[in-house]
């Protein structure tokens, strides 16, 4: 059947000029998401795709299975704050993660925080918390419907204690005590017209570094740092293991780079009471440089400095010149080095992503030598819990099908040994049904690009499997195998294929590998995700109607910009909270920080990148006949400030206007705006299975595919 859309109404009078290219901009009342016709729309397509969604055949037993199988216990790595454990915990189905204590590994736990207590439908959600170094103040952040916004409040840790503080307007920060305990670091934004729910679309900017001390007000919390002058830059404290320096990195954007400044706190004989006097080692953004630790005025960082795939140096802060700078650990040859850390003094804990699976390895702190190789199967390290005054280390293990092993090594033995702590079952799941394979593929430009697929064990590849194809692509983020129940159900119970495409953008190679995928670049993340949908068709594992493409933010315009260039190598689209307005993202919330990947149309250069796959600005006008789309269903929600549901609303309607006038279209194209629920963080245990429940029975709807028990 031709569905009939909701109307939107048409404003052809909205022209911008980009550089002396005209550019029209219908839909650009969408952007007020409190006017009376944005609620208006967002309502009127809920009513056409709430019952929609409702009515696919396979949903009832999605949803049940789906309820049934997330019911197992999980398990955060425990970590260690004065002579206690602390660990989170769901025993399966609790909205939020619950945080446990223990006096020992082996001692009764007790709940020591609880964000369950905090709201019936479990949207206000524990977004960051921080122990006090001997464990005397547990200073935690709540976000309330998703948002990026978080409120800091404060309790004792012995007796549970809530404490008066309170900060407000606290987002994108870091939390930091200083060792005495007497107060912490953290990050806020002066105050601005109107709301801050999530729901809003103000700029974020001129963040600052306060210094809040406990038992007192905010108000009277220390200016310790700013930048007037740079009203984009944002920065973070790290304080240093000996609780001697503040290590500032300032970053501008979302660029692998920052500056780096510290002060020496024991220089301030009347302590913390104004802005700090900062000593700037790093004064340009010509490389990343992260704190690992510190012999006295050695500092050990993670850096990119000419080494795309990183490695570690060693700097004196009392012999600072560059000419002096020494590398601990030299770059690897190829693969990435991507967490450092300390351990029993004198230890390093280092990962690296070989072939986008995770190595662990143990190096000694004052030589860099390798001292052995921690086991580990093939997948990645979700989870690592170690400090430098400790002599013990805990780390999980996660696959694609393998919910969570939790290991422990403690390194004051003689012959250190990880013993399994901590491993997870989930009834119902057998890993040895299912395969998990990685093969190469040719990207246009003959590029070599990695894919995990995930299937039943003996798939025979006659074309006949429906595919499960995810990408993201950006932001040097890696997507590394990861454990989803609602992935597995789909191979299991709709006999498909999980593919999960590790293209250009992302950091799976380094540096030049997310450089590949920026800017100018940005075309090799969608030639790389349209390559591995023809690899796949090629290999005779699956048909175009029968693949299902997905991403989420960056990877929702993945998704979105995709189906434009090829409507026809794809079945069925689901686009998650993606940005889909290339000339206008910088304006709204964050949106400034991700110009450093995409570039912004404020350039003449740059506009002309971006008008050539921005979603919105390339869908097809009327009166269209041109391939059929495929099906699809854009997911938003109302309190997402991170990116603002006008992205999806707009393409929505601009989507419906064009493609869905043909009389020729049958597949849906829909979107779901979910309320009290922002980009994903924080989201409870029972909206995130309806969520997953709505995405695969819109998937097997439209894919003509059944229930196989």
């Amino acid at each position: 059947m031709a569905f009939t859309y909701p109307s939107a109404r048409r404003d052809e009078s909205q022209v911008d000029d980009y550089h002396g290219t005209k550019i029209c901009d219908p839909y650009v009342w969408l952007e007020d998401p409190d006017s009376e016709e944005t609620m208006a729309f967002v309502g009127e397509q809920n009513k056409l795709t709430m019952p929609y969604l409702e009515q696919c055949a396979v949903r009832p037993q999605f949803h049940q299975r789906l309820t049934e199988l997330y019911d197992y216990p999980k398990y955060s790595c425990p970590y260690r704050r004065g002579n206690r454990y602390f660990y989170f915990h769901n025993k399966g189905l609790q909205n939020q993660n619950v945080l446990y204590v223990q006096d020992s590994l082996d001692g009764p736990a007790t709940v020591f925080f609880d964000p369950n207590t905090l709201s019936e439908d479990g949207t206000v959600a524990l977004q960051m918390g921080r122990l006090s170094e001997d464990c005397e103040y547990f200073a935690y952040g709540l976000s309330s419907s998703g948002s990026d916004w978080v409120t800091i409040h404060f309790m004792k840790a012995d007796d549970l204690t809530p404490l008066p503080d309170l900060l407000e307007r606290v987002k994108f920060s870091c939390l930091a005590w200083t060792h005495d305990a007497k107060g912490i670091f953290y990050n806020s934004y002066p105050l601005q017209e109107g709301k801050t729910d999530g729901t809003e679309t103000t700029s974020n900017m001129n963040q600052k570094l306060y210094y809040h001390i406990i038992g007192t007000k905010q108000s009277e919390d220390v200016l310790v740092a700013e930048f007037p002058d740079h009203p984009k830059w944002h920065s973070s404290v790290t304080v240093s293991d000996d609780g001697r320096y503040a290590v500032l990195s300032i970053t501008e954007g979302c660029e692998p780079v920052n500056q780096l400044w510290y002060c020496d706190l024991h220089q301030l004989p009347a302590g913390i009471s104004g802005l700090l006097p900062w000593v700037k080692l790093v004064d340009n953004f010509d490389a990343q440089y992260s704190y690992v630790t510190n012999e006295e005025s050695v500092f050990t960082f993670l850096s990119n400095l000419d080494a795309p795939r990183y490695r570690l140096l060693n700097i004196d802060i009392q012999n600072p010149d560059k000419q002096h700078w020494q590398t601990l650990i030299p770059q690897h040859e190829k693969d990435v080095l991507s967490f450092v850390s300390c351990v029993n003094q004198h230890h390093l804990l280092v990962n690296y992503i070989h072939d986008v699976k995770d190595i662990l390895q143990l190096y000694e702190l004052s030589t860099g030598e390798l001292i052995r190789d921690l086991p580990l199967d093939v997948g990645s390290v979700c989870g690592v819990s170690c400090k430098k005054q400790h002599t013990e280390v805990f780390y999980k293990f996660t696959s694609f099908t393998t919910p969570g092993i939790i290991y422990h090594c403690d390194l004051s033995k003689q012959n250190p040994e990880p013993r399994v702590f901590r491993q997870v079952e989930v009834k119902g799941i057998q890993k040895e049904d299912y395969q998990t394979t990685q093969i190469f593929y040719s990207s246009k430009d003959g590029t070599k690009i990695p894919m995990f697929l995930v299937h039943a064990k003996g798939l025979k590849k006659d074309g006949t499997h429906p595919v499960f194809l995810y990408g993201y692509g950006g932001f040097e983020a890696s997507i590394q195998p990861f454990y989803n129940v609602a992935y597995l159900l789909f191979v299991r119970h709709l006999g498909g294929i999980l593919a999960v495409a590790n293209i250009r953008g992302g950091g799976e190679y380094g540096l030049t590998w997310h450089k590949g995928g920026t800017l100018g670049n940005k075309q090799n993340c969608f030639d790389d995700f349209q390559c591995a949908a023809e690899y796949l068709i090629q290999e005779k594992y699956t048909t175009a109607r029968q693949i299902a493409i997905n991403g989420a933010s960056n990877g929702g315009l993945l998704v979105a910009a995709c189906m434009n260039q090829r409507p026809d190598l794809f079945g069925c689209v689901v686009a998650k909270v993606g940005v889909m307005d290339m000339l206008k993202f910088h304006k709204f919330t964050i949106g400034h920080a991700w110009t450093t990947d995409y570039g912004c149309s404020d350039d003449p250069e740059q506009s002309k990148w971006l008008i050539k796959y921005s979603p919105l600005h390339n869908l097809p006008a009327l009166p269209y006949s041109g391939p059929l789309y495929p099906a699809v269903l854009l997911l938003t929600a109302d309190h997402d400030d991170r990116v603002v549901p006008l992205h999806t609303l707009k393409y929505c309607a601009a989507l419906q206007y064009g493609v869905g006038s043909s009389a020729a279209q049958r597949q849906p194209l829909m979107v779901r705006v979910d309320t009290r629920s922002g980009h994903g963080a924080g989201k409870p245990t029972a909206k995130a299975i309806l969520e997953e429940s709505d995405i695969f029975s819109f998937i097997a709807e439209t894919l003509g595919l059944s229930w196989k028990d």
